[in-house]
């Protein structure tokens, strides 16, 4: 009997463990969070692909686009997904998109010989060396692109390469949003 009673924390733990399995299952692994929505982006500077070199010229995120709307893509040149989406971003380059690159934890020269392959689709590349601005932007990994309207908020967010249309049109429709209305005089009586 008393061998009986010992297995009994074993069966009340493999319980557990299907209960928590069957819980973790529930929740949809194509839904991913998207902290920055909403919310503008963030203010992180960093040095300015200049040639094959970072620097001399900083920019920080929030003032990359003037205040037109982007899309901010984080890429890397040793990223296999990256050189996946390149087409669809040189597409949206011939479009008319503002596409704004960040090359994180990249070697500056990997960078520039990534673009001089593939060809460079982004108005300008930041260099995200140590990875902050993917912590800012709280990133999983590359690639991720945010859609950013002309007042600096990021209104959409994929995660992974862009190599659906549907999801490229989701972007570009993010931020091609209503326009600002004009102030208008109230009048008062």
């Amino acid at each position: 009997m008393s061998r009986w009673l010992s297995l009994i924390p074993l069966v009340v733990l493999a319980g557990l463990a299907v209960l928590f399995i069957g819980w973790s299952l529930k929740g949809d692994p194509a839904v991913k969070p998207d902290a920055l929505i909403g919310q503008p982006i963030p203010q992180t500077v960093l040095p300015m692909l200049t040639g094959d070199q970072s620097g001399p010229g900083h920019l920080d995120l929030k003032t990359a686009g003037v205040g037109k709307p982007m899309l901010v893509n984080v890429f890397a040149s040793w990223c296999a997904p990256c050189r996946a989406e390149h087409p669809r971003l040189m597409a949206l380059k011939a479009r008319g998109v503002a596409v704004v690159g960040v090359a994180w934890k990249d070697d500056p020269v990997a960078t520039r010989a990534f673009l001089d392959e593939l060809g460079d689709p982004f108005s300008m590349v930041l260099v995200d060396r140590e990875g902050r601005a993917g912590l800012d932007l709280g990133i999983t990994g590359a690639p991720e692109t945010f859609a950013v309207n002309a007042m600096g908020q990021v209104v959409a967010k994929s995660s992974g390469p862009l190599v659906d249309a549907a999801e490229i049109e989701r972007l570009v429709a993010a931020i091609q949003g209503p326009a600002r209305p004009l102030p208008t005089a109230t009048s008062r009586g």
